[in-house]
């Protein structure tokens, strides 16, 4: 009889098509696809990474009052908007409230102020929106399935988190140990990561998986950037779709994370980094077997685990 992972690995593979009614992408990686292009001065991403956070209430900002939110001039914002493809500011703006708009009339209507309960009670909410906004931007697995297999090729394969990001490095790579022979796990800075980064392209590897959530550490821009000099491809699994982070990966996974509380929430990474594990598992069905298979009778021989 299989293990519940197993019956779990075989029960969950991601299918292209689906019977759910198709949706739009989220208005916030809409937002991300309209910026994204161009290349923007730092000054730009501040201005493209603030209208993105803040679109509800950013998007009726005037020009004055928007420069002064986000700490820049007001030529500045204007040059910002023909960067992006727009007349001027007027016209931007025009976009970013169709956009806002269209994110309220479809998403789940705000409750009252009275309603909204406590700070916990609202960073809950604020966590379901980024649920529900990466919900609408998983429509088309695609993207997920390709990085999956690709990421299933790569012997060995990568795994990259520094400061804050360990924690979700550290999750992928355990579990990606159970289904792939040779995955290598990078949590150090500095040279022990350009070490680990170089010998793993040296002995055979073609990917690194990256995670880079908020605050973005400096170290991990210089190891991206190490990685795609020795000839690995970059999965980056952050928040930013936009800045020198995104510019050194191939694909780009940006999902929102909880800022209600003191230290961030991580919930749509999660999930993200659980998609590609699935799609990993998917790409090579009789290997995920057999190495879960052999992990049972380990684990049973062991004793690792209490039974439930």
């Amino acid at each position: 009889m299989p293990s519940p992972q197993q019956a779990r690995a075989q029960a969950s593979a991601i299918t292209a098509g689906g019977t759910a009614p198709a949706q739009d992408a989220s208005p916030t990686s809409r937002l991300r696809e309209l910026f994204e292009g161009p290349g923007l001065s730092p000054a730009h991403r501040r201005i493209a990474q603030y209208l993105i956070e803040h679109l509800t209430e950013a998007a009726f900002l005037s020009i004055t009052d928007l420069a002064e939110r986000v700490g820049v001039s007001q030529p500045s914002v204007t040059r910002f908007a023909g960067a992006v493809g727009f007349s001027g500011y007027p016209a931007l703006r025009e976009r970013l409230q169709s956009l806002a708009l269209g994110s309220l009339g479809n998403g789940v209507p705000s409750a009252p102020a009275e309603q909204r309960g406590n700070e916990l009670q609202a960073a809950v909410d604020a966590e379901i929106e980024n649920l529900e906004n990466l919900r609408r931007d998983l429509t088309d697995p695609g993207r997920v399935i390709e990085v999956g297999r690709a990421l299933s090729r790569s012997a060995p394969l990568t795994v990259l988190g520094l400061r804050i990001s360990v924690s979700l490095a550290e999750y992928f790579a355990y579990a990606a140990r159970r289904i792939h022979p040779d995955v290598r796990l990078v949590t150090r800075g500095g040279s022990v990561a350009y070490d680990a980064l170089l010998q793993s392209r040296e002995a055979g590897g073609t990917w690194l998986l990256a995670f880079s959530l908020p605050r973005h550490a400096r170290e991990t821009l210089t190891a991206l950037r190490v990685a795609r000099g020795a000839g690995l491809r970059v999965a980056l699994v952050t928040d930013l779709a936009l800045g020198p982070l995104a510019e050194e990966a191939e694909e780009v996974f940006a999902t929102g994370t909880g800022s209600r509380l003191v230290f961030d929430s991580y919930a749509a990474p999660g999930i993200v980094a659980a998609a590609l594990l699935q799609a990993m598992t998917d790409a090579d069905p009789e290997r995920t077997q057999a190495r879960l298979e052999e992990y049972e009778r380990i684990a049973e021989e062991h004793h690792f685990f209490l039974q439930d």
